[in-house]
């Protein structure tokens, strides 16, 4: 077995566990400090006893290649698999198996952990047709948002993948901050150039009911938004604690994203489970379409598609009014529609 490919898999199933970061890490460093070597020469390596003085190769990631250099299954990696065999939630597995595609994720150009082509590789590996690279955009300094320029360098790296790959394609996006006023954050001649916008509230969460309103209405208004992302905000467990939602006339936003052709994001993060039941209900009684996205910030979290799927499921959320069950080219027609 590959030994960087073992440790690429490892890191994806403690991901997909929702491990520390740190145990993560430790495999995810090891594959990069390996990776740029032929298989040839990992295996000299091996055999001199050089690898233990790599840095970035620690205990049990040297075990981990040593075993795969050997021709075996990591052990560490065999029962990871077995532990992982099953998918993440019971229900929704019909729609799940519609699901073709992810129009929210993260890379490490801006909060993600991992880059472009790490999670580019994992989305073919789990079977996607598209996936959206949707980074944060500039006024989320917290999460490295990305300046025009650097969405503008970003574009070129995307256009690059897509023409290496004949089975999935990268789709272009940000995940856009509505600022206070409901303006977007980036410029729209830029926003003109991506596949996909989804347009989210980072900031001032809190914010009183009427004027939170206002400000997602004029989000939804904008004709490049593409998506509502994670409309309340809420966090209802994690490591980052729990958060209330934000307040907001729901009925009237959802009626602005029907009437707009916005989808509605159900995010499959276990920690957000957003927008609550309740308000699927309303979204589904105004006519909204839906996006089931995993706003992943890491390869293994691209399984979290299966919580989203279990909750659409649940809402009873037919898969024609799903958008990431929809073909690539009906999709694309669609968004540059909206």
């Amino acid at each position: 077995m590959d030994p960087v490919e073992a440790l690429r898999e490892i890191g994806f199933w403690l991901e997909r566990e929702r491990a520390t970061s740190y145990r993560v890490e430790a495999f995810r460093r090891a594959a990069a400090v390996l990776a740029p070597l032929s298989a040839e020469e990992v295996a000299r390596r091996a055999e001199r006893g050089e690898l233990a003085r790599m840095k970035g190769i620690g205990p049990k990631s040297l075990a981990v290649v040593e075993e795969a250099l050997a021709g075996e299954v990591p052990a560490y990696l065999a029962d990871l698999r077995s532990r992982n065999d099953a998918p993440l939630a019971d229900g929704g597995r019909d729609l799940r198996a519609q699901l073709r595609g992810d129009l929210h994720m993260h890379s490490d150009w801006s909060d993600g952990g991992s880059p472009i082509e790490e999670m580019v590789r994992a989305a073919r590996w789990r079977g996607r047709e598209y996936v959206a690279l949707t980074d944060h955009s500039p006024r989320l300094t917290v999460a490295n948002g990305l300046s025009a320029d650097r969405l503008r360098t970003q574009l070129d790296v995307v256009d690059a993948i897509n023409e290496e790959s004949d089975d999935l394609v990268l789709l272009s996006g940000i995940e856009v901050d509505i600022l206070e006023d409901g303006r977007l954050d980036q410029d729209d001649d830029l926003l003109d150039r991506l596949d996909v916008v989804v347009a989210s509230v980072h900031s001032k969460l809190r914010m009183d009911r009427g004027p939170m309103t206002r400000r997602m209405i004029r989000a939804v208004e904008h004709p490049r938004t593409t998506v509502l992302g994670h409309c309340t905000g809420r966090l209802v467990e994690g490591s980052r604690g729990k958060r209330p939602e934000s307040q907001f006339d729901a009925k009237a936003v959802f009626e602005a994203c029907a009437a707009n052709g916005v989808a509605v994001e159900i995010n499959s993060r276990p920690e957000r489970q957003d927008p609550p039941e309740r308000l699927i209900e309303v979204a589904l009684e105004a006519g909204c379409l839906f996006a089931i996205d995993t706003d992943a910030h890491a390869p293994g979290q691209l399984d979290f598609l299966d919580y989203g799927a279990e909750r659409a499921a649940a809402a009873g959320i037919p898969a024609e009014r799903i958008i990431t069950a929809w073909p690539l080219d009906r999709l694309r027609a669609w968004a540059r529609g909206s």
